[in-house]
């Protein structure tokens, strides 16, 4: 895994799961494009249900074609996966979904296209945590879908990525909208991604990487681990975490009586809200990643390092 903050190169804000007319969407392709486009997205996932949209790229936004499929989940559950990057026809589609393919089958189908493969909004599913088994087929989760949170309240998904990592799947997770209503279900979560040049090559290959992070407000300016200490600059926050495995971790907290658990705070704006800190990596422990909040509430998730 790539992190983003050792890497060279640019930020590109991603929107990585949308809809448009062509499934159960609002706008049509082009309306969809210009609306992320004039919200200040840089790449934009077209992810229609069973549906591959094909559509231009802009002068500002990149467009990459994707599509949300279906799949069998433990205790035959539906599942959805969203395919990034993938192309495929109508026919083969149609083949796909004769047959109602598990997780393992529908990431494979996705990598043989050429895609990356993610599972969406699992807590939104109802997969109970700790039964689901990522195969290498697929990157990753959805940590938080917007939409689902809208909508019912079930679009994070933190307990569902913690319980893979513990059991040592070291998988990467996305921030997305899965908008259906632009407007009134967009630009509230994306993904930062790294790249060194402003192609949809090299926002797929930096996502193949797990170079990048996911947001609904807060910045993750940089994260540097070295020994014990993991040392984390953000936008002005209420609350920094880093995150391992059952009942261990730390963290730090602004405001009332600035609760400190195995961190310091290195600096703070003029707000008295976290801006650095540092961290202390529990002894022993296989993997941590970082958990910020605003003072809204809204969070920034890292992808897990290796400790």
């Amino acid at each position: 895994m790539r992190h983003p903050w050792s890497s060279e190169g640019e930020w590109l804000r991603c929107a990585l799961h949308a809809h448009t007319t062509e499934s159960d969407g609002e706008m049509p392709p082009a309306s969809l494009v210009e609306h992320y486009e004039r919200a200040g997205f840089d790449v934009l996932a077209i992810t229609d249900h069973w549906k591959i949209t094909e559509w231009p790229s802009t002068e500002r936004l990149l467009v990459i074609p994707g599509v949300e499929l279906n799949c069998v989940l433990p205790g035959a559950r539906d599942g959805h996966v969203l395919g990034l990057g993938v192309a495929a026809d109508p026919d083969g589609l149609r083949e796909l979904a004769g047959g109602y393919p598990t997780l393992e089958e529908t990431g494979t189908w996705i990598v043989e296209r050429g895609g990356l493969a993610f599972l969406a909004h699992p807590y939104w599913t109802g997969v109970t945590p700790g039964t689901l088994v990522l195969p290498d087929s697929v990157l990753g989760i959805e940590v938080y879908n917007a939409g689902c949170e809208l909508e019912i309240g079930r679009g994070l998904s933190g307990v569902h990525w913690d319980e893979l990592l513990e059991s040592g799947r070291m998988c990467t997770a996305l921030a997305t909208d899965d908008s259906h209503h632009p407007g009134f279900d967009s630009a509230f979560a994306w993904t930062w991604v790294r790249v060194p040049e402003r192609t949809s090559q090299a926002v797929l290959a930096a996502l193949a990487d797990g170079c990048f992070y996911g947001s609904s407000g807060p910045v993750l300016e940089d994260i540097r681990i070295q020994g014990d200490t993991a040392e984390v600059t953000c936008s002005p926050c209420r609350s920094v975490t880093l995150i391992s495995g059952k009942s261990i971790g730390a963290a730090v907290n602004a405001g009332r009586m600035g609760y400190l658990r195995a961190g310091r705070i290195l600096k703070t704006s003029s707000a008295g809200l976290v801006t650095r800190a540092a961290l202390t990596v529990p002894p022993g422990a296989s993997h941590v990643r970082v958990e910020v909040t605003d003072p809204t509430g809204m969070k920034a998730w890292s992808n897990p390092f290796r400790v």
